[in-house]
């Protein structure tokens, strides 16, 4: 995969089939844009590309607006990559392409940087100062440079829009399952396991405690999740929970993981995988209570995995 981070660096890049954007999550709505694109490229003989921004453009032109984010720049680079898109332009947002006008973002950066032959846009795509361009100037200035402009309609999953800010209100009042089916995958926070209270291993279970920088954390709960080492091999099934350890009288916020099976060694950086909330944190009457619940969970869990294991080996 070739990566310019900047219209110089993209000098190298062959013509292209690109679809724009910014491509928080990279969902299911997003995958079926590069889709088109990875279409468009096979029949033209062209490099499937993406133009994307970092940072977040609201980050520059409204910055009381700007949404958290559900992935960096780097996760999705990875992602765009496991579906063949083999050229991404991260362009730097800043003030001076904030006010490039639409006829100057065609120009420089569609057919100066990526050599577009077809661009691929969501039906509410806008560009351009002020958000002046829209799918019909654009188609308009791709005849007069050479381009062709497809305009793909959103697409919906049981009567919502996949979006970015849908899939963040999923995650942040703990619909994680309705998240993933949005996602094409669990939503998953990444980082490094750090020395908890002390508490896990004498009173209640032992825990792997995650310190992440995510921006989109699930509400404050308990989950079935599914954990990985990113520092070695190691993969388990797992149930984790989010918040203040009311119990012991917590007040900042942890994640802590608690997994099923032989650990040989502590991992340093792990990925947890959220795949559905099992109950609220609450406040039990001492820590035997606690420890009670969390085998009543970790039951719960087990039968999920179970289910699941089943289903996938009868297709």
């Amino acid at each position: 995969m070739r990566i310019a981070r900047g219209v110089q660096q993209a000098a190298a890049f062959s013509p292209s089939a690109v679809s724009i954007g910014n491509f928080d999550g990279v969902h299911r709505g997003h995958r079926f844009l590069f889709h088109k694109v990875m279409v468009e490229a096979r029949n033209h003989n062209l490099a499937p590309t993406v133009l994307t921004f970092d940072p977040h453009p609201s980050r520059v032109v409204a910055p009381q607006r700007a949404p958290k984010l559900l992935t960096t720049i780097d996760e999705r680079i990875a992602l765009m990559k496991e579906v063949g898109i083999t050229q991404v332009l991260v362009l730097p947002f800043t003030t001076e392409v904030a006010r490039l006008t639409p006829e100057q973002f065609v120009e420089q950066v569609l057919v100066g940087a990526l050599k577009a032959r077809v661009v691929i846009v969501g039906d509410n795509f806008r560009y351009g100062h002020k958000q002046a361009g829209d799918t019909a100037s654009l188609s308009a200035l791709g005849t007069r440079h050479g381009f062709r402009t497809h305009t793909l309609t959103a697409i919906d999953y049981r009567g919502q829009i996949a979006s970015s800010s849908a899939i963040r209100k999923l995650i942040g009042t703990g619909d994680v399952s309705r998240a993933a089916r949005m996602l094409e995958r669990p939503y998953a926070l990444e980082g490094d396991v750090v020395p908890g209270h002390g508490v896990g291993s004498k009173q209640t279970v032992p825990t792997l405690n995650l310190r992440t920088v995510a921006e989109v954390l699930p509400a404050v709960g308990v989950y079935i999740t599914r954990t990985r080492a990113l520092d070695g091999e190691g993969q388990w099934n797992s149930i984790s929970n989010i918040g203040y350890r009311p119990t012991f009288k917590g007040n900042e916020l942890s994640i802590e993981t608690f997994l099923f099976g032989k650990l040989e060694r502590t991992p340093a950086r792990i990925r947890v995988e959220f795949l559905r909330r099992v109950r609220e944190e609450r406040k039990f009457e001492n820590p035997e209570a606690l420890k009670a619940q969390i085998l009543r969970d970790v039951a719960k869990a087990q039968g999920y995995f179970r289910r699941l294991d089943r289903w996938v080996y009868s297709r």
